[in-house]
């Protein structure tokens, strides 16, 4: 089974010769524009309370996160969009490692800003058997410090790429968040955290399956 990160690797050779050197600039710039901002440092880490909400999941049906909680620790997996390659890998290996997730004793639920109805395509797509909560308007993620704003010259880049974000959000912004993977303790307290502003850079389903283990 290819890990997380070999399926990257290979997709970031195969974009680094197809797409133009100028468009791969402006992707590393906005990126690295967006890790000296600090965002980093204002998220919600190891050992803060996660706030409880509800959102409604892929089939429109509201879910508490607490009750969640009250059955068994969750992992919670922060992405940006279905539209996005990076999120797809890493929900693909989730998707791989769900077994053995739930084997360690920990419930996988995933949360973005897309639509429901495109909440469902992502799993489907990757015959992912979880909840997916649609969080409208990034309103729960900016709770955790994780939302900002794509920047303006990334927008035609990606809209000309077919990647229509507020068409898959449902608003007519270009809000997301910073991709995170956070283990929350039945008791609502973060155990651990993995976040990061550069967007192709995530953790290894392998790495939450020894982490639960652990804690």
């Amino acid at each position: 089974m290819q890990n997380l990160q070999s399926a990257i690797d290979e997709y970031n050779a195969a974009k680094k010769e197809k797409m133009p050197a100028e468009v791969l600039e402006t992707m590393a710039r906005a990126t690295s524009e967006l890790k000296e901002s600090g965002i980093e440092n204002k998220v919600l880490r190891t050992g803060d309370r996660l706030p409880d909400f509800s959102l409604p999941n892929q089939h429109g049906e509201m879910r508490r996160f607490a009750d969640f909680l009250a059955e068994s620790p969750v992992v919670l997996n922060i992405y940006r969009g279905g539209w996005c390659p990076y999120c797809n890998f890493e929900m693909k290996a989730l998707a791989d490692a769900l077994p053995e997730i739930e084997a360690a004793g920990a419930r996988l639920v995933g949360l973005s800003p897309e639509t429901p109805d495109h909440a469902q395509d992502t799993a489907t797509r990757h015959n992912i058997g979880i909840e997916i909560l649609s969080d409208a308007g990034n309103a729960v993620s900016e709770q955790m410090g994780l939302v900002f704003s794509l920047a303006e010259e990334l927008r035609p880049i990606y809209l000309g790429a077919g990647l229509d974000i507020p068409a898959y959000n449902g608003d007519d912004t270009f809000l997301l968040p910073v991709p995170a993977t956070y283990i929350v303790g039945s008791d609502g307290i973060i155990k651990f955290d993995f976040v990061n502003a550069d967007y192709t850079q995530r953790l290894e389903p392998q790495e939450i399956v020894k982490l639960l283990k652990q804690v």
